[in-house]
C-alpha cells in the first residue's frame, strides 16, 4: 500500500509521559512502513479523535481497577490521568467508526473501554503460562483458528515478546479471543465487525523485522484508509491481504512470508501446526 506523504492515513498513538519519547518513534516507524503516519498523543497534549484516521493505544503502566469496578489486589504503578484519556479516546473512536489497535496495555484498555475486566495477577491465575519479561520473541502464542488475526498474521503459532503482569479477563462488548498462550491466558482480542479493533498483548513494534508483526500495522493502516474514504474497514483489510498474497506469489515473489513460511490459503487457515519447528515470529 503506497501513499504520498500527505495522503498517508494519520494515526494517533498514545504513550506514557515517561517513556513515550523512545516508544513513539518505533511505533511511527512501523506505521510508515505500513503506509501510514503517526502523531503522538498523551496527557497534557492535544487529542482530538476527529482529526485522525485511526488510533493506537500504546503500552505502559497497569490500568487502575477503578475503571472496571474492582479493587487493587496487587502492587502496581498506575497512571489515572492516562487511563481517563485513553478510555475516552477508545470510546470516541468506536462511536465514530475509527479503527483501533491496542498494544499490550492498549489491548487491556480496549477491553476495559468496551465494558470488560482485567486479571490483575494474570500469572498467579494462569500458573501454566510462562512468565517472561523481554522485548525479544521468547513467548509462544497460539492464534485462534478462523479469527481475523489468523487472516492478518497467519494461523500458525508464533513467538512474541512480553512486558505485562495483567491480562484480559471478562471480554468487552463485541470482542472475541484471537490468541492465547500455552497456559490459556488471553494474548489477543478482536472485533469482528466494523470499526476495526484489534488488541495484542505483546509489542509488535519491537518485532518490525517479522512480516507477521508488520502485517498488524498494515491492517490498521488499510482500515484507516477505508474509514477516510467511507468504505468498509474489514473488507478493505481483506482486499489488502489478498493483494499482499498475490504480490508474494507473482513474478519475482517467492510465495513466502518474512519468516520463511508460505502464505496460507483460506483452506489452511483453520489448520494451525503447533510443532516446535513451526513456532515462528
Amino acid at each position: 500500500m503506497r501513499f504520498g506523504r500527505h495522503d498517508r492515513p494519520l494515526i494517533a498513538v498514545t504513550t506514557s509521559s515517561r517513556s513515550g519519547w523512545r516508544v513513539f518513534p518505533l511505533v511511527a516507524f512501523n506505521l510508515w512502513l505500513a503506509g501510514g503516519r503517526g502523531v503522538r498523543w498523551g496527557t497534557g497534549r492535544s487529542a482530538d479523535i476527529d482529526g485522525v484516521d485511526g488510533l493506537i493505544i500504546g503500552g505502559g503502566d497497569d490500568i487502575s481497577p477503578d475503571l472496571y469496578g474492582m479493587q487493587l489486589v496487587a502492587s502496581a504503578r498506575l497512571d489515572p490521568e492516562r487511563d481517563a484519556l485513553e478510555r475516552r479516546l477508545v470510546e470516541a473512536a468506536i462511536a465514530r467508526g475509527k479503527p483501533v489497535l491496542g498494544i499490550c496495555r492498549g489491548a487491556q484498555m480496549l477491553n476495559v473501554a468496551l465494558g470488560g475486566t482485567l486479571d490483575q495477577d494474570a500469572y498467579g491465575t494462569y500458573t501454566a503460562s510462562k512468565r517472561v519479561w523481554t522485548i525479544l520473541p521468547r513467548k509462544a502464542v497460539t492464534v485462534t483458528p478462523g479469527t481475523r488475526l489468523a487472516e492478518i498474521a497467519g494461523p500458525r503459532p508464533m513467538r512474541v515478546n512480553a512486558l505485562h503482569s495483567q491480562a484480559v479477563a471478562r471480554l468487552g462488548e463485541h470482542l472475541e479471543v484471537a490468541a492465547r498462550d500455552r497456559g490459556g491466558m488471553i494474548q489477543a482480542v478482536e472485533r469482528r465487525r466494523d470499526p476495526f479493533a484489534l488488541g495484542v498483548q505483546w509489542h509488535p513494534e519491537h518485532l518490525f523485522y517479522a512480516r507477521r508483526q508488520r502485517a498488524i500495522f498494515a491492517a490498521l493502516v488499510a482500515a484507516a484508509s477505508a474509514m477516510r474514504n467511507a468504505r468498509g474497514q474489514w473488507k478493505a483489510v481483506d482486499r489488502f491481504l489478498e493483494q499482499a498474497r498475490l504480490d508474494r506469489a507473482g513474478p519475482g515473489g517467492d510465495g513466502q512470508d518474512g519468516d520463511g513460511q508460505g502464505t496460507p490459503d483460506r483452506a489452511s487457515r483453520d489448520r494451525p501446526r503447533a510443532d516446535k519447528d513451526n513456532l515462528k515470529i
